[in-house]
């Protein structure tokens, strides 16, 4: 098995905005980021040694990357049948199942991702992300909501988009921070972000799968990815975890270099791009209290102007 890094962040930064001493302990979460073995066992064992890691470490919550025990299947736009992808029961299935054993044995939530049965007649699933109980519980379900369709990332061809309305965006509480818990292309849109905080998220984690552009070979978006992230979380007063996976899946690299920022846009942790790695930070969650007090960028919004974010929008103007 190859050796995992660890990068810790257990002594959380001061809050320059602070002034009142914090009402909450801080947060430690994990995140785990790997490559996908093509042996399910070794897959498996390289997914539990880092959770067992982060276990160790004294994670509350510890995060996996997206599709965690599958290969990334959507490069090929010939569907589920194409790409031998089957979706799994919720509960039940090998994802829930592994995550249950996960965090029954080392007695914390564990975060996974999958690929969701539907009972639709169109054979589309859901890309699922959930949290399981130390009691091997499913205490969180959250369906991706925006679906990718570029050269690549065919996730239309597999994926329905999660539902709208008040389901759209689940909050999970444990202990006393606030989760929010949307997928990979969910990251790029501010909408989610700001969603989340005003329901009152104080991390918002996203299971992630990104890389390399087949059609643009030379564009490494890396940089952008890491920008739109932070970004969101400074203007929503929000912790952010990004748990990519890294290596080579053709024709796609996936650039690993998941990290955890926090509301001020500071990263707390960053993984390499090409190993795995475990990440360790204490979340000082009353710095979200902080930041928006001094900037009040909730409180000063103007919903009765947004209505055009609502309007469909033909593709000739985007």
């Amino acid at each position: 098995m190859e050796e995992i890094q660890v990068v810790r962040a257990t002594e959380p930064p001061s809050s320059p905005a602070r002034t009142q001493p914090p009402g909450r302990a801080p947060f430690r979460i994990g995140a785990v980021q790997q490559r996908w073995h093509r042996d399910p066992d070794e897959h498996q064992e390289a997914l539990r040694a880092g959770i067992e890691i982060a276990a160790t470490e004294g994670a509350r919550l510890v995060c996996l990357q997206e599709l965690t025990l599958s290969p990334y299947f959507a490069v090929t736009p010939g569907g589920p049948e194409v790409a031998g992808a089957a979706p799994e029961p919720l509960p039940g299935g090998p994802t829930f199942e592994f995550a249950a054993a996960a965090a029954t044995e080392f007695d914390l939530h564990v975060h996974a991702s999958l690929y969701e049965r539907a009972e639709a007649e169109d054979g589309l699933g859901y890309n699922t992300a959930i949290v399981v109980s130390p009691a091997g519980e499913l205490v969180a379900r959250t369906r991706k909501l925006h679906i990718p369709i570029t050269a690549g990332y065919y996730e239309d061809r597999y994926f329905r988009p999660g539902p709208p309305g008040e389901d759209a965006y689940p909050l999970l509480r444990l202990g006393e921070a606030g989760l929010g818990l949307p997928t990979c292309w969910d990251q790029w849109f501010p909408e989610v972000a700001r969603a989340y905080s005003l329901e009152g998220a104080d991390v918002v984690v996203y299971p992630t799968a990104i890389g390399s552009e087949p059609d643009h070979p030379d564009f490494d978006t890396e940089p952008l990815w890491h920008q739109v992230i932070v970004s969101h979380g400074i203007a929503n007063g929000l912790f952010m975890v990004a748990v990519n996976r890294t290596g080579s899946e053709p024709p796609l690299t996936f650039y690993g270099s998941s990290f955890i920022s926090d509301p001020y846009g500071r990263v707390l942790a960053q993984a390499p791009r090409e190993k795995p790695a475990v990440l360790v930070a204490d979340l000082d969650l009353d710095q979200r209290r902080d930041w928006l007090e001094l900037f009040p960028l909730l409180s000063t919004r103007r919903p009765d102007t947004y209505g055009p974010l609502t309007k469909s929008r033909a593709k000739s103007r985007e």
